[in-house]
């Protein structure tokens, strides 16, 4: 078996990137485990305008590929492999990977958190042309234009109400007769003269595809059976999202959710007692902000952590 690494990082995303940075000029040679999704949700987004030092915007694929680079170029080693399982406890902490065992003296997990999608082909393909998992991330991008936002929990109304700022409607479906939001949230929304509710109502299909870009929806109404077009230019999913962190539910605090608890940021508990040499970053611990200044942050956090640890236990 290979020697012991001192970190290796799970996810590839800002968050993993940045930790790789902050490690790899600490001198540390982290690794990087790339995941089924490398990149992200940043890697499945077009124009990113909110990320600061772009004031023209970049693309996220791009960020993404310059993200890598950058801890390249001070030792950063990345593999595309996935995670099977993993032993915490008293020795190197072991990775068993679609690759093979690694061994490792810190794990930073920086896995991220999936959008949940409707699983249309329509919907996937039309995803970063006008169907988007993320408000605050491209709400500006449908200024003076008819949105449609599906979900019927808090997530959805949060939404509607955002991008409510920028479209000149919005309509918010609901496969249910009823939502399911809190009272004040569903106030809110329903307050809200942008805001039009349908429920009982499903997307069958996107339509656009062959304009690679959203031109509107075919709906079914659940318990009529009646069928409609809706006519719109952006679909955004508010239907919440899912951490990737089924690996780790018996070794580490998870919320209801499937959300990584931290304590101070970025470390990771067990049974609410620190677990040594682990820590977490990102989406995968951020049921809240999910943007990737935020992310970027917290992987800072992260690797500057790992490197006190090391320091303390004889790097």
């Amino acid at each position: 078996m290979a020697e012991t690494r001192e970190t290796v990082i799970l996810g590839s995303g800002c968050a993993g990137l940045t930790a790789a940075l902050y490690t790899a000029r600490a001198g540390l040679k982290p690794l990087v485990l790339e995941g089924h999704e490398p990149g992200g949700q940043l890697s499945i987004t077009t124009l990113v305008e909110n990320f600061p030092g772009w004031p023209e915007g970049i693309h996220g694929p791009e960020l993404i590929e310059k993200m890598k680079e950058q801890a390249a170029r001070f030792g950063a080693a990345y593999e595309h492999a996935l995670l099977n399982s993993v032993e915490l406890g008293a020795g190197p902490i072991k990775l068993h990977t679609s690759n093979g065992e690694i061994e490792t003296r810190t794990l930073i997990i920086a896995s991220g958190a999936s959008a949940r999608w409707l699983g249309l082909p329509s919907e996937q393909a039309l995803i970063g042309h006008g169907v988007s998992s993320c408000a605050t991330c491209d709400g500006f991008f449908f200024r003076g234009k008819e949105i449609a936002v599906i979900g019927g929990g808090d997530s959805a109304m949060e939404e509607a109400m955002f991008l409510s700022r920028f479209a000149t409607k919005v309509t918010l479906l609901h496969r249910r007769d009823a939502f399911r939001a809190s009272k004040i949230m569903l106030d809110r929304a329903k307050a809200n003269p942008k805001i039009e509710m349908r429920t009982n109502t499903v997307v069958d299909e996107v339509l656009g595809v062959e304009d690679k870009e959203v031109k509107g929806l075919r709906l079914r109404n659940v318990a009529t059976g009646e069928k409609s077009e809706l006519k719109i230019d952006g679909l955004f999913l508010g239907i919440g999202h899912e951490p990737n962190t089924k690996m780790f539910a018996d070794k580490i605090d998870l919320d209801d959710e499937g959300y990584i608890r931290t304590t101070n940021n970025v470390f990771t508990t067990w049974k609410d007692a620190i677990v040594p040499g682990v820590f977490a970053c990102g989406d995968v611990q951020d049921r809240r902000y999910r943007q990737a200044v935020t992310a970027a942050g917290s992987g800072c956090m992260a690797a500057l952590e790992v490197e006190k640890y090391l320091d303390e236990h004889g790097q």
